[in-house]
């Protein structure tokens, strides 16, 4: 048995058979494949609705790349202050958005509570030009501690983060575990319950090194498009990506 960590253990057999069967041939490059096109329409299917999705290899990337279409460089992300962005990132958000500051909120099991973060916005006070403006919070599902986030938990943080204009990112590493954990829908604990976008983790379920950017309105993400490819995670051969994804999504759903 081996329980340092998920990152240690090798991709799924059937994940590695489905690059190798795919190898053959040519495809046109940096997503313009059909692998890639049918694994978005399938991720349509499973959030039941038009979602945006942008494919990169690491988890690092997707958050810190969601975070710059959700931030300025001046202003505030709120996150726990265990989570994975602001602990063991190397201040990859803080790169990506051009100098966001992230503001961690303390909570048991690495949880972010609504009085916690009703009391954090209430803090950081409003003095124009002085104070830094928040304008995102980001929640990890599951946290880096194991526990989850019930879909009233995550309606309820949404909600305070809506009445202060803030977008909400949701660090989804190993969101399987989590939706497989609450019994509920990918929908139901996402949009549904007011999630902006998902940095959905395939990596940590049986996959390579793929994550994809979920997001839920698509013009929120229409950026995106110029973002990766200058952040170096627009890949050439991008039909790998999104085959490692779609031989890892049954895995995740097992």
């Amino acid at each position: 048995m081996f329980f340092a960590s998920d990152n240690g253990l090798g991709a799924s057999d059937k994940v590695m058979q489905a690059i190798s069967a795919a190898n053959g041939g040519a495809r046109l490059g940096y997503g313009n494949d059909d692998a890639t096109k049918a694994v978005v329409s399938k991720l349509c299917d499973l959030f039941e609705r038009e979602v945006g999705v942008y494919m990169v290899a690491t988890g690092t990337a997707a958050n810190g790349l969601a975070l710059s279409t959700m931030t300025p460089p001046w202003g505030i992300v709120l996150c726990h202050d265990e989570s994975h962005v602001i602990e063991d990132e190397c201040c990859g958000p803080e790169f990506f958005t051009g100098g966001a500051k992230l503001v961690g909120i303390q909570g048991r099991g690495a949880k972010i509570t609504a009085d916690a973060l009703s009391a954090t916005i209430a803090s950081l006070g409003r003095r124009v030009p002085h104070n830094a403006p928040i304008h995102a919070l980001s929640i990890t599902q599951s946290t880096e501690l194991g526990q989850v986030y019930s879909v009233d938990e995550v309606k309820a943080l949404t909600a305070i983060a809506r009445a202060n204009g803030l977008g909400v990112h949701m660090d989804g590493a190993r969101f399987a575990n989590a939706v497989a954990a609450l019994g509920c829908t990918p929908a139901e604990i996402t949009w549904k319950a007011g999630v902006d976008v998902l940095s959905f983790g395939s990596t940590k379920g049986g996959g390579l090194a793929c994550e994809a950017l979920i997001y839920f309105d698509p013009a929120k993400g229409a950026e995106m498009v110029r973002r990766r490819m200058r952040a170096g995670h627009l890949l050439s051969k991008h039909r790998f990506l999104a085959i490692a994804a779609e031989a890892a999504r049954p895995l995740a759903a097992e």
